[in-house]
């Protein structure tokens, strides 16, 4: 499905089924150098039990025109823009990684208009090392598997993740890779990381958040590990919010790792169980 959004077209993936303004919206956004897929197996059992889903190709990104995100607050008013182009009054919002900090701030920003907040894979502040930053920059092939050694705590993911047989560093690497190509102007994986690395609104935001927030974490995470998430959840807690920890035993890509897990981590959520 193709909205436009700020003037750009954008691509949302629907989990197969047709968009209907009625239903509660589930957004999901991605993190750095990833796309839309990597929510396959969420979106598509939720858009068959009773949500629209959003699974967004962020700005200049794969699917979708416009500019790159160059900060997390640039990219939390493309998430509110989004809302308005589906005409949809409130939406639950979901993140992994980059897209965690995403969905903070967009959720600071939109106030009763995010309904629920989950943030996978979140670390704040989420610093970047120096040197992977170059890498991003200079040698972004480097880069790039030196991050599909971190994420992981396994290569031999569950079947339900992408059929049996496949080579998860493999695939990964190879999304990675069609992420970068999609846009020939700009360098979204340094530009990605450089704005995690910035950010510096989270306590801000955690405290500004009016829905209930869920924390997924993975236990064996190297790239966003569950220590880094402390502060802002104590923030939260201190703040009153209602915040949910649950921590799963992967590293940062649960969503291919512990599919399922995932999935009813977040379902629960969303049902209020």
């Amino acid at each position: 499905m193709y909205l436009q959004v700020n003037g750009a077209q954008t691509y949302c993936y629907t989990g197969g089924k047709a968009f209907d303004a009625a239903k509660p919206t589930v957004i999901f956004i991605h993190g750095v150098l990833n796309d839309h897929s990597v929510w396959i197996l969420q979106t598509r059992y939720l858009a068959n039990h009773g949500w629209n889903v959003l699974a967004v190709d962020l700005p200049g990104h794969c699917k979708s025109g416009g500019e790159a995100p160059s900060s997390v607050e640039e990219a939390a008013d493309f998430i509110a823009a989004l809302l308005d182009a589906a005409g949809v009054p409130s939406a639950a919002l979901v993140g992994h990684s980059w897209g965690s900090l995403i969905a903070l701030e967009a959720a600071a920003r939109l106030n009763g208009r995010v309904s629920h907040l989950v943030l996978i894979g979140m670390a704040y502040p989420m610093k970047v090392s120096p040197a992977l930053i170059d890498a991003a920059l200079n040698q972004p092939e480097k880069g790039m598997q030196m991050i599909n050694v971190f994420m992981r705590s396994t290569l031999a993911a569950p079947p339900s993740a992408l059929g049996p047989g496949t080579w998860v560093f493999g695939s990964s690497l190879a999304l990675n890779r069609r992420v970068l190509r999609s846009n020939p102007k700009v360098n979204v994986f340094h530009r990605g990381f450089v704005a995690c690395d910035t950010y510096a609104n989270g306590e801000q935001a955690i405290t500004a958040i009016t829905c209930p927030v869920l924390f997924l974490l993975g236990a064996q995470d190297q790239m966003t590990q569950p220590k880094a998430a402390q502060g802002l959840i104590k923030a939260a807690q201190a703040a009153g919010k209602t915040a949910r920890v649950e921590k799963l035993p992967v590293g940062h890509h649960q969503m291919t790792e512990t599919p399922d897990a995932t999935l009813f981590a977040i379902r629960d959520f969303l049902q209020g169980r």
